[in-house]
Formats: C-alpha cells, structure tokens, sequence
C-alpha cells in the first residue's frame, strides 16, 4: 500500500481527533431507559373544548382526585376531529384561566365618575345589568319606524356572543336577544 503525504495527514488527524474525543468521556455503550411515573397518572381526566376562539378545538383536562379539583394538566385530545392533539399558544394556556391567582371570582363594579372598583354580590350585579336592559330598552324601543311599518325594535342594545357556547346555547342566545328587539347581534368568531 502506497501512502503520500496527504493521505498520512489525512488518517493521523482522524486518529487523533478520535482519541481526544474518546478522551472526553463519550461512553457509546448502551443505555437503560428508567421511565418515570407520570404526574397524571391517577388524575381525572375529562374531555373539553377551548373557549378562545370559534375553531372549536378539543382538549383534555387532567384534574386532581385529592377531593380539591384542581387542574394538573390541559393537553390536546388526539381523538377530537379538529385539532387532532394539537392546541395553539392560546388554547394550551387554558389551565391559567382556572389556576391564576389573579383571576377575579366575585363581580367587580365601579360607580359612575369613581377611580376605583367595589366588590359586588353576584345577585347585585345580575339584578343591575337586568334593570339597566330593561330601562334602556323601555327608554329606546320602537313599534315602527319612519314609514309606520313594523320593526319592534331597539338600536340602542348591542350584543356580541361568545364562541364558547354550543350551537344550541347559541340559539337560545339569539332568541333571548331577538325577543329583547336587539338589531345589533354579532359574535366573536367574526370580530
């Protein structure tokens, strides 16, 4: 075998790249895998659909069985025909719309010209918007209009329903607000 001066650097520089490398404490035998148990193991788990937007992905919630209920965990259900086990930014940050110390769970009202919000009852705060609705529809409603024909109506209610809800909640947000004479109804998947 005939070697030239280049074919001599050529192996020696291998050579001794690999004894540095070997050097540096690379062991290539084979490894043993130890699994880990998972932390939703004895979780609950409970299937849902992510509330931001009107695509209607599929998602699983593991929630804990220790009696406090709290969320462990939200992955993508890879059985739902949407998403397929896939959830955007949004929709993998459900768990903190639940688990957020910050979130607010009593109603908050500020009076007119304060700077600063009070903590309402719930009965409170429904009893207020169901009275300002009605007087505001009373003050704004219209039997016919220019013409004298028909309309049963009020131009001065605005809707926007949310794409959290079903179709059938969706419909009897609609009648709700169609029996109030509400012209402007939209929804959020639109916005």
């Amino acid at each position: 075998m005939k070697f030239n001066r280049r074919d001599f650097i050529k192996i020696s520089s291998a050579t001794a790249a690999g004894i540095a490398v070997s050097g540096l404490g690379f062991d290539l035998s084979p490894v043993k895998a130890h699994a880990s148990l998972l932390k939703t193991r004895y979780a609950k788990e409970s299937t849902t659909i992510c509330c931001y937007c009107a695509v209607g992905c599929g998602a699983i919630v593991h929630t804990s069985k220790r009696g406090d209920g709290r969320v462990m965990n939200i992955e993508g259900d890879p059985d739902h025909v949407i998403n397929q086990g896939a959830l955007c930014s949004k929709g993998s940050s459900i768990k903190q719309l639940v688990e957020n110390e910050n979130r607010l769970t009593e109603p908050m009202y500020r009076a007119p010209y304060s700077n600063k919000w009070q903590t309402v009852s719930w009965d409170w705060a429904l009893e207020k918007i169901a009275d300002r609705v009605k007087t505001t529809r009373d003050m704004t409603f219209e039997k016919t209009n220019a013409k004298g024909q028909t309309v049963n109506r009020t131009t001065r209610i605005a809707s926007v329903g949310s794409a959290a809800i079903d179709n059938e909640e969706c419909w009897i947000y609609q009648t709700l607000m169609r029996s109030l004479g509400l012209v402007y109804i939209e929804h959020q998947a639109r916005i």
